[in-house]
Order: C-alpha cells, then sequence, then structure tokens
C-alpha cells in the first residue's frame, strides 16, 4: 500500500481526531510538548486531527465540533488520573489508553504500592505521611526504619516533580514540607542504590527496556526535560534472562493496576540483583526524544507507527472503559 493509501485510510478508519494536551497540572509544559509531537505525527500519518487543551475550552466542544475520538496526551492530574477518561465516558468518545479505575490507581503511588505489595510485586518500603498530622520529630525514625536513606515524592505527581532524596533528619523534613507544596499526602521509600530502568508496554508487550544514567543523582526533573548529561542505553545491557524477567514483572506490575493499551513501568535494580518497581505511567511522555518512542524505534517501529498503534486502542475499546 502507498503512502498516500495508507493516510486515506486512516483518516476512514479514525475520522475527527482531538489531541487532548496542555490542561492545568504541573505537567502542562512537558503535555504540550507531547502532544504538538503526536499532533504532527498524526497529521502526516493522515489523520485528521486537531489540537484541544481542555485549559483553554469547555470539554463539550468536543461534541459540538463533531470529535470521533480522543488521543490524550494530558500529563499529571486532570488527564492521567481517570478524570477526563470519565468525562469521555459520559460524553460517548472513545480515547486511548487506560480507563477510570486503571489511570486513578498509576497516578497514586500510595495506591500502587498497595496495590503491588499485595500481589508480591517487588518495590522498596515505604511509609506515608499526610500534611495534617506530619510530625518532624518523627524523621528520624523514619529514616532509621527505611535504611537511612530515602525518596520523597508527592503520592500524585508525575515527572519526578517535588521529589528529592534525603539521608538525614532534618534533609528529610525539608524534603516533605517541599513536597507538600504539591500534594497533602506525601511517600517516602527506601533509597535503591543501583541502575534505573523503564519498560514501556504496548497492546499488552513489552517493548525492549531502556537504563538511565544521570549525574544528578536520580532521574529527576532536570534530567528528564533540561540536561544534556542525562545518558539512555536501549538496549539497555540487561542480559536476556533479566530482560524477560524484568518484562515479565513491568507487565504483571501495569496489569494489576488496571493498566490498559500503552503506558510506561519505572524500575530500579539492586545490588543484589532484584528489580523494585518505582511507579506506572498511564501517560507517559511522547516527545521524539520520550523513553516511549524511544523504546519502540529499537523494536523497529517509527514514532508515525507507534502513534497509530496507540490511536488504534480507541477503536477496540469504545464501549467498556473503567478499567
Amino acid at each position: 500500500m502507498s503512502l498516500s493509501e495508507q493516510q486515506k485510510l486512516n483518516q476512514q478508519r479514525f475520522g475527527k481526531v482531538a489531541v487532548l494536551m496542555g490542561g492545568d497540572s504541573a505537567e502542562r509544559e512537558v503535555s504540550l510538548a507531547s502532544g504538538h509531537c503526536v499532533l504532527s505525527a498524526l497529521i502526516e500519518q493522515g489523520v485528521d486531527a486537531h489540537p484541544f487543551d481542555p485549559s483553554e475550552r469547555a470539554i463539550h466542544e468536543l461534541l459540538n465540533e463533531k470529535f470521533n475520538r480522543a488521543f490524550i496526551i494530558l500529563h499529571g492530574r486532570g488527564g492521567e488520573d481517570g478524570v477526563i477518561q470519565g468525562t469521555l465516558q459520559q460524553l460517548k468518545i472513545p480515547y486511548t489508553g487506560s480507563g477510570v479505575m486503571g489511570s486513578a490507581l498509576a497516578m497514586d503511588k500510595v495506591l500502587s504500592k498497595l496495590v503491588w505489595s499485595a500481589r508480591h510485586i517487588p518495590t522498596a518500603e515505604y511509609r506515608v505521611l499526610d500534611k495534617q498530622s506530619f510530625n518532624a520529630s518523627e524523621c528520624e525514625h523514619i529514616l532509621n526504619d527505611l535504611g537511612g536513606s530515602v525518596m520523597v515524592k508527592p503520592s500524585h505527581e508525575g515527572s519526578s516533580i517535588g521529589m528529592a532524596r534525603a539521608s538525614c533528619a532534618d534533609e528529610l523534613a525539608s524534603a516533605v514540607q517541599q513536597a507538600f507544596d504539591y500534594d497533602e499526602t506525601v511517600l517516602v521509600e527506601t533509597y535503591i542504590d543501583g541502575p534505573e530502568y523503564t519498560v514501556a508496554i504496548l497492546n499488552g508487550q513489552a517493548l525492549p527496556a531502556i537504563r538511565m544514567t544521570s549525574p544528578n543523582g536520580f532521574y529527576d526533573y532536570d534530567a528528564k526535560y533540561k540536561t544534556d548529561t542525562t545518558e539512555y542505553f536501549c538496549p539497555s545491557g540487561l542480559s536476556l534472562a533479566q530482560e524477560q524477567e524484568l518484562a515479565r514483572i513491568s507487565l504483571t506490575a501495569f496489569e494489576a493496576l488496571s493498566g490498559r493499551g500503552w503506558g510506561r513501568v519505572d524500575a530500579m535494580k539492586h545490588a543484589n540483583g532484584t528489580f523494585y518497581l518505582l511507579e506506572s505511567n498511564t501517560v507517559p511522555g511522547m516527545t521524539k526524544k520520550s523513553l516511549v518512542p524511544m523504546a519502540a524505534k529499537q523494536a523497529g517501529m517509527s514514532f508515525g507507527e507507534l502513534v497509530i498503534k496507540i490511536l488504534e486502542q480507541s477503536l477496540d475499546h469504545a464501549d467498556t472503559r473503567l478499567g
């Protein structure tokens, strides 16, 4: 089939597509960057795609303008937590990715931990702190319980926003207070000293793992989006057996949180060889330098092919998207 024939077929298959991007979350700028890359790729593939920013337009305009489906590329709250998914279901507009429950579970780091622990999926030891009841005098005890070095994370943020590492009581108290600027609930978990990996999930399959290294100490917001010093390795350098084990655990973890369609699971590898899962992302970054496109390229898939495969999910799940 020629390119023009494929483009015509895509236009017929998908109809008018809204690329939902931007939003009001702390990840707005990242979402806009991802959204414009997705939009350009869809148009190149012949899809009748248009940008739609829910922070600037009323969502019911999707109906008024007769959109047939939505490609969700909203990162963070309001877009990755089940809110927009539930709204689209009420409007009966098919969309990409996980449903209401899968989105909400993955967005909440504490609930993710509870589900994974119940399923015996390896994840670091942790404590949950509440803004209303937190007492800085607890920090020394928390550190001792969690091995002396910890990561502090707002429970409902992505892109490593509000995260910090702490190795003494004063550092922990300061990191927790900073995290409370973003969330009422904060997760403190044992720091895993080892290489970090991510596994992209696409239609029930794990793509090749990526290993990330950063001089920042961990893969934080600056390492992801602002510096040129972060290194990515794909192939990851794992043995075949380790690659298969990480893929298996990541798929199990994604599905345990009711993840559907596409996403990404992040993990650390302990010195003893055990993989500990960090979090699941149901709407990962989608710039051409992002991790999911990088893994797809290693699997022999172009960026254009990737966005079409994601958009195809809206054809298969038009009616039942609670999971």
